[in-house]
């Protein structure tokens, strides 16, 4: 297979103008995930995707690759698709696989890449993602923590931002996330070059437009999607105070950038 990993790096975040070239420990922050991100063992190439000229320039001067994407794409997947192609993949190619790796996990780990990528040795699956058991009951109860629940082949019923399932007898006397073996969706995914293709051509949702959350689009269209399980926990970086976490997270890090 080809296993393409792509990097969606949009300047214009609401929250965050210019997240992708922040400087993290003294570099930018796309070139943290691109560092980490190539050491994936299973990535033929891998790619970043943004909108603006100086994300481009900054990859090229740490030596990484980057496509100009339009600056009109609704999400990171039909960033990635644009890139995908303007790379040569072919649209209905079912053995290219694209990884849509996000651009503000700084830290992420190549390890859950090859994970991702190994579900595809299954011709069943076409979208995959992962997931990650909850540790605390503030996470379960945050909104930005998404919620997965599955079926008894590891294919997703449903993600939410609300707790799934809902607990009929709850214990008041233990943590929430230790009476039922709630799942933390990870946010990366990949899919088939031939399934993104008809994903990007879908009309959002009722459901997606309810939680915000895209995949749902994908399940109410009647696509399955693979979860695998990790105990990777991501540090992803939504607003600028999220770099003062990783201080306290990675102090090694910050302390070399220093010496």
């Amino acid at each position: 297979m080809n296993i393409i990993g792509i990097i969606p790096a949009r300047y214009a975040s609401t929250r965050f103008h210019g997240k992708p070239l922040a400087l993290i420990a003294g570099k930018a922050m796309i070139q943290w995930v691109y560092e980490n991100a190539s050491q994936a063992k299973s990535l033929s190439q891998l790619l970043i995707a943004t909108d603006d000229q100086r994300i481009v320039d900054k990859s090229i001067g740490f030596g990484g690759r980057a496509i100009m994407t339009s600056e009109d794409h609704p999400s990171g997947t039909d960033r990635c698709f644009e890139a995908a192609t303007t790379a040569g993949a072919k649209a209905d190619d079912p053995n290219t696989i694209i990884i849509n790796i996000q651009g503000d996990e700084p830290f992420i780990e190549a390890e859950i890449i090859d994970k991702i990528a190994s579900a595809f040795s299954d011709p069943n699956v076409n979208i995959a993602t992962l997931v990650r058991p909850f540790d605390s009951d503030e996470d379960l109860f945050s909104e930005t923590c998404m919620k997965v629940v599955t079926n008894n082949t590891g294919n997703a019923l449903y993600f939410s931002r609300s707790i799934i399932p809902f607990i009929r007898n709850l214990r008041r006397d233990k943590p929430m996330f230790e009476q039922f073996p709630f799942k933390q969706h990870i946010g990366i995914y990949a899919y088939r070059m031939s399934t993104l293709a008809k994903l990007t051509q879908l009309e959002p949702s009722n459901l997606e437009k309810t939680e915000s959350l895209e995949q749902l689009r994908w399940l109410e269209n009647g696509y399955s999607i693979r979860v695998l399980e990790t105990s990777y926990k991501g540090h992803s970086v939504d607003v600028p105070s999220d770099i003062d976490k990783l201080k306290n997270t990675f102090p090694e890090i910050f302390r070399s950038s220093f010496q």
